[in-house]
């Protein structure tokens, strides 16, 4: 079950990941980069004339969310790693005859 909670947990913090570049990428820079492609002018945003301010706001809950998921992931990949216990059939043996 923590295996599986571990990589629902991975697959969570790449789709924040591929969210987070997207509304980076969509965000008018000053010239008028890929922002200008998605959204034309600015009354006709989805959020009115303050899109930027939207954007920016969103931008700003994902990136902490971005930075929470990789410290509770660095975590947790070390909690894991440490409390593997190899088991001897692990490592195979080889004896050596004279």
């Amino acid at each position: 079950m923590g295996t599986f909670l571990y990589f629902l947990a991975i697959a969570f913090f790449l789709l924040l990941c591929l969210v987070l570049c997207f509304v980076i990428l969509i965000q008018e820079s000053k010239s008028s980069g890929l922002g200008a492609s998605f959204g034309g002018a600015a009354s006709d945003s989805v959020f009115g004339t303050s899109t930027a301010d939207v954007l920016k706001k969103i931008t700003a809950w994902l990136s902490i969310a971005f930075f929470a998921s990789c410290i509770i992931l660095s975590l947790w990949t070390s909690a894991m790693g440490r409390s593997y216990q190899p088991e001897a059939s692990d490592f195979p043996v080889e004896t050596i005859e004279n």
